[in-house]
């Protein structure tokens, strides 16, 4: 048996010293270096090169200077995608943080949304947002990627990141949001999205695989891209990094996540629906928040309702919850939207 073992190490020695000094060990790639050479990789677009509305209804909003509303749905399939794409809402979260966890149904919702499309605003399907059941750390983040992929692999237009702890955490979600020879982004590593993944989301979006591959990339940091991606700061170890979290590169969003960050600073609920959102230190919570996403010039989430709409919208709140409610009616019209976008 020792006899065995040294012939092995002396043939695996002998094996080693063969590779050629220049092979390149996958250490020694760089951050961002395009796998096949300088210039095989297109450049960062500094400006959009296309006309018309975009697929993701979010964005042609945001260009008009417009706050959006959503609606919200978990646990939904196909019926409820055909009843959903009427909605008046500009977009549809789809919660599976805590809702079930089933890619297959949200394939089917999509599905059901392009069959009963397109919408009363011209688009293929209302643009869709999903949450994941991921704790927003980056170990976390880098293990559950999958997660990420098989969501965005279903058509959908973007990724809310819950319990966003870190600019790590971020980060890794727009990497695995990204394909490989996507545009070189500063402070970002090459993506990491695999092929096969655009052909069902490719007939969602109405377009083909490969327009799919150039369009599926994180708006604003690519000004041709369809897919929002947004943190929610939820408890005080994501307060403690969101300046940096928000600055993240294709970041387009944040919240600041009043019901678990009620669970933290203030306790367990008082009565139904209490979280002690007035409480001095969860007022300061939501301030930080918010002045984060207007220094890195990212937009901020707030739940709405029709008493404190318009003052929402004053704070500088450009998501808000009720998109099919009167509050939503309520904000459109002292934002005097042309609702056709």
């Amino acid at each position: 048996m020792k006899t065995r073992s040294l012939l092995l190490s002396g043939l695996a020695a002998a094996a080693l010293a063969t590779i050629p000094a220049s092979f390149p060990a996958a250490a020694q790639v760089q951050v961002n270096a395009p796998a096949f050479g300088p210039g095989t990789f297109p450049a960062m677009p500094a400006r959009t090169t296309r006309t018309g509305k975009h697929i993701n209804r979010i964005i042609d909003m945001w260009l008009k200077g417009q706050p959006v509303y959503y609606t919200q749905i978990e646990a939904a399939g196909y019926e409820d995608g055909k009843r959903l794409a009427a909605t008046k809402a500009d977009y549809i979260t789809y919660e599976m943080e805590h809702g079930a966890l089933d890619f297959h149904e949200l394939r089917e919702f999509m599905r059901g949304l392009k069959e009963a499309g397109p919408t009363r605003t011209g688009h293929a399907t209302p643009a869709v947002i999903v949450t994941l059941p991921i704790q927003g750390t980056a170990d976390a983040v880098r293990a559950n990627a999958w997660m990420i992929q098989q969501a965005l692999a279903a058509g959908v237009h973007g990724i809310l990141l819950c319990n966003a702890e870190s600019p790590e955490a971020a980060k890794i979600m727009i990497e695995a949001s990204r394909y490989p020879f996507a545009p070189v982004a500063q402070g970002l590593n090459q993506g990491f999205r695999g092929n096969g993944s655009q052909s069902y989301a490719s007939k969602i979006w109405g377009v083909t695989p490969n327009e799919y591959l150039k369009l599926a990339e994180p708006w604003p940091l690519n000004p041709d891209g369809e897919l929002i991606f947004g943190v929610k700061i939820e408890n005080p170890r994501a307060d403690a990094n969101v300046e940096s979290t928000v600055r993240v590169p294709g970041i387009a969003f944040a919240e600041w996540g009043p019901g678990d960050h009620g669970f933290y600073l203030v306790g367990a609920p008082a009565g139904a629906g209490g979280r002690g959102d007035l409480q001095p230190n969860m007022v300061a919570v939501r301030k930080r928040v918010l002045d984060a996403t207007k220094a890195a010039g990212v937009k901020f989430l707030n739940a709405c309702n029709e008493q404190n709409v318009i003052d929402q919208l004053k704070d500088g709140v450009m998501i808000c919850t009720g998109g099919d409610t009167p509050a939503a009616d309520k904000g459109r019209a002292f934002t005097k939207r042309a609702d056709q976008a």
